[in-house]
């Protein structure tokens, strides 16, 4: 039996559906009002954690701490766990990803990680502005502000202007205008690349979910099936991309110094100098939205495919 672990409402409709429609039998084990006894051995040959740390977000912040005692829980009695303890220990920690990417020798924005907001701004002084300041337990650009210069940093120090997140730590980090206004995000299946996107955005949002796409760069609608049917349009545009044969191995050395199997890690161009910087990591990957008119195929597909092989 394979168990699915989630919290939010819709981004995973495309992965039930196609599990569905092979007939495979599965579980769904809701975060935010789940239970378990620590002396049983749970049903399951697989479970497959698609925990959000945006659940901060939607008043299910205690889930988040609560779904590392229950992974170490499954992985205590031999569960196999896809994204388990490890990865989501990295999801839930920018400052962890960042302590990855040094130990690895990667690039990345420079930052300083605090725990009070009264911090931000000396913090800031090392840094070239524009800097952002984003909560450790992130996800969907929760809480992300940038600041163009010291004064107005300052200000949002003093008036409660700083979002540190549930665990109230947070990244001072120099800000990166990206190449052409866009970002790439990879993604990884079994830890081995999968596919690269890049995303277009104005620059006003730091939420830059795959699943919210709205468009192909050439102007085509996207069928955004993991999103309500009501979600407002957001003007981010996208396109398929190969990327450099040596940034396919580094997201893959990242995925597995993270125990990362499934999860999309993002980069930018700096437009000043050229230069790439990594700068997130999600072991929580929404594929694109219309992934067979994006990339050419559809990776719910694939991903049920390694779901039911792991399980056997």
């Amino acid at each position: 039996m394979i168990g699915i672990y989630y919290e939010h409402p819709h981004w995973f409709t495309p992965l039930f559906a196609e599990l569905d429609r092979r007939g495979t039998r599965y579980t769904l084990l809701h975060a935010e009002n789940h239970r378990y006894d620590p002396g049983d051995r749970p049903p399951f040959d697989l479970v497959f954690n698609r925990m959000s740390p945006s659940a901060w977000q939607r008043g299910h912040g205690h889930a988040v701490f609560y779904t590392h005692h229950f992974l170490a829980h499954l992985e205590r009695h031999g569960v196999r766990v896809v994204n388990g303890t490890r990865a989501f220990h990295a999801e839930t920690s920018k400052a962890l990803q960042l302590s990855v990417l040094r130990a690895l020798g990667l690039p990345y924005p420079p930052t300083r990680i605090i725990n009070n907001p009264a911090d931000a701004p000396g913090a800031a002084s090392e840094l070239r502005f524009p800097v952002v300041v984003k909560p450790n337990v992130g996800g969907s650009g929760a809480g992300v502000r940038r600041f163009d210069t010291p004064a107005d940093l300052a200000i949002a120090a003093a008036n409660d202007g700083l979002e540190l997140g549930p665990d109230q730590t947070a990244l001072v980090q120099e800000f990166i205008p990206s190449e052409e206004g866009r970002i790439t995000r990879v993604e990884v299946l079994g830890g081995k690349f999968l596919y690269a996107i890049r995303v277009y955005s104005s620059g006003e949002t730091f939420n830059l979910c795959p699943a919210d796409v709205c468009q192909t760069t050439g102007g085509a609608e996207l069928v955004r099936s993991a999103c309500p049917v009501d979600a407002p349009r957001n003007g981010l545009r996208v396109e398929g991309y190969e990327p450099p044969p040596q940034v396919a191995r580094q997201v893959e050395q990242i995925a597995s110094a993270c125990g990362i199997e499934v999860g999309g890690i993002e980069y930018a161009i700096d437009a000043r100098d050229g230069r790439l910087y990594y700068y997130d990591i999600n072991a929580l990957s929404n594929f694109v939205a219309d992934a067979p008119r994006v990339v050419g195929f559809d990776p719910f597909a694939r991903l049920a495919d390694f779901l039911v092989q792991e399980a056997r």
